[in-house]
């Protein structure tokens, strides 16, 4: 019997130090103010179901540009509002320029590839990303070239659909995904291709395993998740098949590998990695993961930003009326929208960046981590704490924004009509760790969404409200609602 109760005492007391502890020490410490923790849980059970960023945005009013928040007995920093989150990411770039942790996906990526790593490693991965990204072409095909390629596949596909009203999840994730392919993988797929389905429904599922409530609630509560059943543990199995068909491709490439002449990424970086045998930032696993982060990021995002967009100019058909106008005028006859002809259409880059504004695909960005013990604004972040910098507070920033809440391309408009830019446009983060795709991200919403109105009327049976056309917060991610479109040829 007293061997039992002896058993409990201890069983409690390590229950104190895992939850209970954690919290009491850093509650007594000079973090910022916040909601106040419950034991385990944190302050997850005060997030509500389904609105997880609605909730954040609030905590901010309340307790200030700067809060603790608990996730289960971890304590995180938020950053709410323009100014502070560029003092953090920008004027004090070096002490918050780690990457922090995303327990969804940590235990497969293990701090590794160009978006998870940190120290020297990621330093010398980004450095070689983005000058290959930047510099691709390799002497043959420029990053230009292969968008508007990829645009004439896509005009091509949506003319057979005869003006069809489709769901447009599937076709503009493809052509977005058939970019970053040409790229990373040297080539594109056809838009039937019954493999190029299956990985995209990958990747897909992926997404909406990790930005679910279960997703949400592992990146919260892993200690607890992780032993728990539910959809959020399929997430590993998703990045275990991706990671399959990108190990496939680099055994291709290396089979076949010319030095004097790469043809995709994964040939750069093999060559590369000839070249340093020695170094540790360029060995395999580092390959296949930069590899791996590319092709997500290059995919989900531009395709999620499209499916937004042209929701927003399905509800406000004058938008559209004055693109397809200044289109016409500035582009006329041409088969190739490029980048040249952006300087000459203020309002078509005002609507893109208020698309991307307004749609907000990425509301906490990835989380930070300081890389030192940094006094902010009177608080002390403890060296390796995870911040999250809240770009949908940036973006809702009623001092930066006229009509936060509202899309509204004067935004990005002078008096005059000109493109003007503003600084709380964080679509790509901001810092060293800003999106290392931004250049390439950019070209292909321009291009896509130039070719698409240059050649289709935008048409939709439904009648779209401002509610219907608001972002859907879904875990740590944001979607457009489902709807149905039909492009009406000119």
């Amino acid at each position: 019997m007293e061997i039992a109760w002896l058993g409990t005492l201890v069983l409690l007391f390590t229950i104190f130090c895992l939850f209970i502890y954690p919290i009491w020490s850093s509650t007594h410490s000079n973090l910022p103010p916040g909601p106040r923790p419950i034991p385990i849980f944190g302050n997850v059970l005060q997030i509500k179901r389904g609105e997880m960023i609605k909730s954040l945005m609030e905590f901010g009013k309340k307790y200030g540009s700067v809060y603790t928040l608990y996730f289960g007995s971890k304590p995180v920093v938020m950053l709410y509002g323009y100014e502070a989150v560029k003092e953090a990411l920008v004027d004090h770039a070096e002490e918050f320029g780690n990457r922090g942790n995303l327990p969804t996906v940590d235990e497969f990526i293990g701090g590794v590839g160009v978006g998870f790593s940190n120290g020297e490693t990621w330093k010398q991965l980004r450095r070689f990303s983005f000058i290959t990204l930047k510099n691709f072409g390799m002497g043959k095909r420029s990053l230009e070239e292969r968008i508007q390629e990829e645009a004439v596949c896509l005009v091509a596909e949506l003319k057979c659909l005869k003006g069809k009203p489709i769901d447009p999840t599937r076709i503009l994730g493809q052509c977005a995904s058939n970019v970053i392919c040409s790229i990373v993988f040297g080539d594109r797929f056809e838009y039937h291709d019954e493999n190029f389905h299956v990985l995209l429904r990958l990747l897909n599922a992926m997404s909406r395993d990790m930005s679910g409530g279960w997703g949400q609630l592992q990146a919260m509560l892993p200690a607890i998740m992780k032993y728990i059943p539910g959809p959020h543990q399929r997430i590993t199995q998703h990045l275990t098949r991706l990671m399959e068909f990108v190990s496939e491709r680099v055994k291709r490439n290396k089979e076949s590998l010319d030095p004097n002449s790469p043809r995709d990424f994964i040939d750069c970086f093999l060559i590369r990695q000839q070249e340093e045998k020695e170094n540790p930032s360029f060995n395999t696993e580092n390959m296949l993961m930069t590899i791996l982060d590319l092709f997500v990021a290059g995919t989900e995002t531009v395709s999620t930003t499209l499916r937004h967009g042209f929701l927003v100019l399905l509800k406000y058909t004058d938008i559209q009326d004055k693109l397809q106008e200044e289109i016409d005028t500035v582009i006329g006859e041409n088969p190739f929208p490029n980048v040249k002809h952006r300087s000459k259409m203020p309002y078509t880059d005002a609507v893109i960046h208020e698309i991307q504004r307004f749609c907000d695909v990425a509301p906490l960005s990835l989380p930070h981590a300081v890389k030192r013990d940094t006094e902010f604004r009177g608080f002390t972040i403890p060296k390796g704490m995870d911040v999250y910098p809240m770009l949908c507070s940036v973006h809702r920033d009623a001092k930066q924004f006229a009509t936060p809440n509202r899309f509204n391309p004067n935004h990005f408009l002078d008096i005059d009509g000109n493109f003007t830019k503003n600084e709380a446009f964080m679509a790509f983060s901001a810092g060293k760790r800003a999106c290392i795709g931004e250049g390439l991200a950019r070209m292909e919403l321009f291009i896509f969404i130039t070719v698409i109105l240059q050649n289709f009327r935008l048409s939709s049976k439904e009648t779209f409200s401002e509610e219907d056309i608001a972002p859907k917060m879904n875990g740590f991610g944001t979607q457009p609602t489902q709807y149905q479109v039909s492009f009406i040829p000119r």
